[in-house]
């Protein structure tokens, strides 16, 4: 593969296997991965194979982190959001017990993309047929670091207190308390996978956004995405002023994701 580079403002994007552009980055460089590998489900990419032995799978993901931990910062932050599916519950598990070699698990936060409350429905999920299973409508985000210690900016994402008789409290200093570890972020409704660059697997701009917020928004903050897809990480970095790079093995995605950040100039 001939590797590709588009640069935009501090926003890098690289075509390139993530296990080959990681050993071009120095130690200790990133301040913050955000990221979504695949799952190993077989969702159909365009060129990657979404269906190695489980074995394989976890090796692979091992071996990218390692050198993922190399590159970050010794305060650094990495958001790894892993779902599963209902046959292969245990895919998010699997993952995170792997890398618990190499990090602490800090926060482990839900993303709740559909939920149910009394006779109302929020979000969007993607509705199975089963008389097995229930519908499946959260991914998980694990929340690593280095040795467990780092500062976080729980402030930044904080909604305020329902109950206003809370600010009497000695502790409180402002009408805002912690969102905590379970995020209701639903997608936002498209009309065809032409909106996404026909990716099968994206996440939200506010999940992006709210994991780097979290991480604390301190100035030149350099954050990585290795498994780039469709560009919401370089997109919500640009919006928020960050240095970002992106990688992404697939042409076809890593158009679409220089696309998509020409297109956010013209805003």
């Amino acid at each position: 593969m001939k590797e590709k580079i588009f640069l935009l403002d501090n926003q890098t994007l690289i075509l390139g296997d993530c296990l080959d552009v990681l050993n071009t980055f120095p130690d200790e460089h990133f301040d913050v991965v955000v990221t979504s590998p695949p799952y190993n489900i077989g969702i159909n990419y365009h060129v990657y194979k979404d269906r190695k032995t489980f074995t394989d799978y976890l090796s692979w993901i091992y071996v990218i982190f390692s050198d993922i931990k190399r590159v970050l910062k010794k305060d650094g932050s990495i958001f790894l959001n892993i779902g599963s599916t209902s046959i292969n519950p245990w895919i998010p598990s699997d993952v995170s017990q792997t890398l618990r070699p190499l990090f602490v698990l800090q926060n482990h936060i839900i993303w709740v993309k559909s939920i149910s409350i009394g006779q109302d429905s929020f979000g969007h999920y993607k509705p199975i047929n089963s008389d097995r299973y229930t519908n499946h409508t959260f991914e998980n985000i694990f929340h690593f670091t280095k040795d467990g210690t780092n500062t976080i900016d729980r402030k930044s994402i904080g909604v305020p207190y329902v109950y206003k008789c809370n600010l009497k409290a000695k502790t409180v200093t402002e009408d805002l308390r912690c969102r905590g570890n379970c995020w209701f972020i639903p997608y936002e409704t498209i009309q065809s996978k032409n909106d996404r660059g026909n990716h099968p697997a994206i996440f939200p701009e506010t999940l992006v956004e709210w994991c780097i917020k979290l991480h604390g928004k301190k100035e030149n903050i350099k954050i990585l995405d290795p498994f780039c897809g469709s560009g919401t990480v370089l997109l919500v970095s640009r919006k928020l002023k960050f240095i970002g790079t992106g990688i992404e093995i697939d042409e076809k995605y890593f158009d679409y994701a220089k696309d998509q950040l020409e297109k956010e100039t013209l805003i």
